[in-house]
């Protein structure tokens, strides 16, 4: 097939379309990538591009094809909104001229902004091409959730243009099962919808951790507590340091965080202002070819999300990163994040927004025997071969591309 693929995201930044679209490739298809000016998430272009320098690329075979935007800067307000608004228009603009091969199907990666799917359903109209759209956050839930948005008459208006969106489309993939009640509360029927999840990215493997740290980076000594990832409104690190100073007597636990974002700034500043130095580790963002080896240092992977409604539907990423691993997790998580690290046996999971339970979880990590963790981390990496094998999610993936192509 001649997929193109809409996505705001892509390399080099760091998120799963990447390997989806390397997967593709390997399977013999033919694969364009629409997107925008790596900004994310440092807020500015990516050194060595600009609006008119590296518009064209190729990566592992996929086809680059850029369009200008307005980069993220500090992520708040206005800027974010100009952001997410250009890529969007820009990506209109643009397309019918740089994107003139003719495609078998347009796939949209919508993590955030839904505004993602106006380019595809644009080229859609004008080359009648089918269109699957793959959801990982819910708009306009995640919106009201973080606080990004407070407005009721901002919320209904985005709330139209999603049904729209989800409508225009004729297969809807969630990232987790909770998201398809609210998928059909959108107008879209059940037949049009299937469950998609996060895969485990192969880097991350046993077999594949034998990386040394980047140079320079020391792990302090301890029972290390890893958080990988975003630091944002979602990830609730008021809770995580919450629950660091509860500990704060047992000298030993070390809390590492690996990444940056939106909230970087305030809890460095909460670090100090709490006594956290010699407790939480800010290590900042690291290439993702080098987690593997983060991961092998830590005793136990951490995971949080804000207590909100729609933080109950969504299954972080990366608890498949960190099952795939095997380590064992720690989390602070509601719903089918929890349920996923409960079923599976891979941790303890607390309630989100519960620093005390969280504490407790990590006390509870830290005194049990080396054995019975590594058998945790056994038995999450095992249920993540089982249900989030990455060749089994892409197969499945080409078999609903194939029917939907056929069907056109």
């Amino acid at each position: 097939m001649r997929v193109l693929i809409v996505s705001q995201y892509f390399w080099p930044e760091n998120f799963r379309i990447n390997d989806l679209a390397r997967g593709l490739v390997e399977r013999g298809h033919n694969v364009t990538v629409l997107t925008g000016i790596p900004n994310y998430p440092a807020g500015t272009f990516f050194p060595g591009y600009g609006f008119f320098r590296n518009l064209r690329q190729d990566y592992h075979g996929v086809k680059v094809k850029r369009v200008p935007l307005i980069p993220r800067g500090d992520a708040r307000g206005i800027n974010l909104a100009l952001n997410y608004v250009s890529y969007a228009f820009f990506a209109c603009i643009f397309s019918p001229f740089i994107c003139r091969e003719r495609y078998d199907l347009i796939f949209v990666c919508q993590l955030s902004p839904v505004t993602v799917g106006l380019p595809a359903l644009f080229l859609k109209k004008l080359k009648k091409i089918p269109v699957v759209f793959w959801i990982l956050d819910l708009w306009p839930e995640s919106l009201s959730a973080t606080g990004a948005v407070k407005s009721p008459n901002i919320l209904r208006w985005v709330d139209k243009l999603v049904r729209f969106i989800y409508r225009g489309c004729n297969l809807i993939l969630t990232s987790s099962k909770g998201f398809i009640p609210c998928v059909a509360s959108k107008g879209v029927a059940a037949e049009q919808t299937r469950y998609f999840p996060n895969w485990n990215e192969p880097e991350y493997l046993v077999e594949e951790r034998s990386a040394e740290l980047p140079k320079g980076v020391v792990l302090p000594q301890g029972f290390r507590v890893m958080f990988a990832g975003n630091i944002g409104v979602a990830q609730d690190f008021d809770t995580i340091l919450s629950a660091a100073e509860k500990l704060r007597d047992f000298t030993d636990i070390k809390w590492i965080v690996l990444g940056d974002g939106r909230q970087s700034e305030w809890v460095a500043e909460q670090i100090k202002s709490r006594g956290l130095i010699n407790a939480v580790h800010l290590l900042g963002r690291h290439l993702p070819e080098t987690m593997p080896a983060f991961f092998a240092q830590a005793d136990a992977m951490l995971v949080t999300l804000r207590k909100e409604p729609i933080f109950e539907l969504t299954v972080p990423g990366k608890i498949q990163s960190y099952m795939a691993c095997g380590k064992p997790i720690v989390a602070a998580v509601d719903g089918e994040g929890g349920r996923i690290i409960i079923e599976s046996g891979a941790g303890l999971a607390a309630s989100s927004g519960d620093a005390d339970a969280l504490a407790q979880s990590v006390l509870d990590m830290y005194r049990l025997p080396r054995e019975e963790r590594e058998a945790m981390g056994m038995r999450g990496q095992q249920f993540c071969a089982d249900n989030f094998d990455r060749d089994m999610l892409i197969n499945r993936l080409e078999g609903w591309m194939g029917e939907v192509v056929a069907a056109r």
